[in-house]
C-alpha cells in the first residue's frame, strides 16, 4: 500500500495528459484511397504541419544533470490536501533522486531512487526500505513508464507521443496536434509565435479504465539556456478526480550533484 500510495502521487503530480474527449479538429491527412490526387494545397498543408511540428521538437528540454525543489498543492475529493515539498535530482540516464517532505513541519517523510532497472523506497516515518525492479512501477501504477518517460514527465517534455501525427489545427495564437499511440490519444497546444507547449491532454485508449488527464504549462523562464516552465498546473481522474498545482523554485541544469542514497542498518527490508 506503501509503494502504491506513492507512486499514486508521482503519477499525479508528474502525469500523463488529458481531460475528456477532445474537441474535434481539422484533419490534414486524407484517406488512403485518395493519396494519389494530392494537390497542392494538400501538399502546403503537410508541409506546414511538418514544419510547425519541427520547430515544436526543437524545444526538446537537453540536460546532463536537473534539479529542482518543488511545491505541490492538491486537493481531491475529500478536500485539500497536505502541502508536500519534493526535491528531485536527476542524473540523465542513470538515477532519479526524490525527497518528500511535509511541509508545515518540514519533516522528510519518503525518499526514493530510481536507476534504469531498479526502484528503491525508504519510509523514514516507518524505518523500512523497499526494493523493487522498475517493472514494479508499470505494475503499480499500469502505465507504460520507462526510465527515459519518467526523465522527461520532470523536466517537462511531451511524453507518449511520436512523429505520427493524425490530425492538426492552427489557429490565430495555438498550433493543436493530435497523435495516437497504442496506449493513448495525445492532444497538445502549442504557441504559434514561439512552440512552446502550453497545454497537453491525454486520454486513455482503454475504455473501461476511462482514465483521462489535463495539463497546463505556465510562466516559462530562462534558466541555463533552456525555456522551462516553472508552473503547472494538473487535474487527473478515473475513478475520482484530483487537482494539483506545481511550482518549481530552485531549477538547475547540468551542475555536478549527488544523488547518494543511503539506508540505516535498522531500517527494515522488504
Amino acid at each position: 500500500m506503501l509503494m502504491k500510495n506513492l507512486f499514486s502521487f508521482l503519477i499525479c503530480v508528474f502525469a500523463f495528459i488529458s481531460c475528456r474527449t477532445t474537441k474535434q479538429i481539422n484533419k490534414v491527412i486524407q484517406p488512403k484511397e485518395v493519396v494519389n490526387t494530392i494537390n497542392k494545397d494538400y501538399e502546403d498543408s503537410i508541409r506546414m504541419v511538418k514544419t510547425d511540428f519541427e520547430n515544436f521538437k526543437k524545444n526538446h528540454i537537453l540536460f546532463t544533470t536537473f534539479q529542482a525543489k518543488i511545491k505541490v498543492e492538491s486537493s481531491g475529493s475529500q478536500g485539500k490536501n497536505q502541502d508536500l515539498t519534493a526535491v528531485v535530482r536527476m542524473v540523465k540516464d542513470s538515477a532519479i533522486w526524490i525527497s518528500l517532505s511535509a511541509s508545515i513541519l518540514n519533516v522528510e517523510v519518503y525518499r526514493l531512487l530510481i536507476t534504469k532497472d531498479s526502484v528503491i523506497l525508504m519510509n523514514k516515518q516507518q524505518k523500512e526500505v523497499l526494493y523493487r525492479s522498475l517493472d514494479y512501477l508499470q505494475e503499480v501504477t499500469k502505465i507504460p513508464f520507462d526510465f527515459k518517460t519518467l526523465q522527461d514527465l520532470f523536466i517537462g517534455n511531451p511524453i507518449f507521443i511520436s512523429d505520427s501525427i493524425n490530425a492538426y489545427r492552427k489557429l490565430d495564437q495555438n498550433i493543436l496536434i493530435s497523435i495516437v499511440t497504442k496506449e493513448f490519444k495525445n492532444l497538445f497546444t502549442m504557441q504559434v509565435s514561439d512552440h512552446l507547449m502550453t497545454h497537453a491532454k491525454l486520454d486513455d485508449l482503454d475504455v473501461n479504465r476511462n482514465r483521462t488527464a489535463d495539463i497546463t504549462y505556465e510562466d516559462y523562464q530562462p534558466i541555463d539556456s533552456v525555456l522551462f516552465s516553472t508552473v503547472r498546473h494538473i487535474t487527473v481522474s478515473e475513478k475520482n478526480k484530483l487537482d494539483i498545482r506545481l511550482q518549481f523554485k530552485q531549477v538547475e541544469f547540468n551542475k555536478e550533484l549527488s544523488v547518494y542514497f543511503s539506508v540505516p542498518k535498522n531500517y527494515l527490508r522488504k
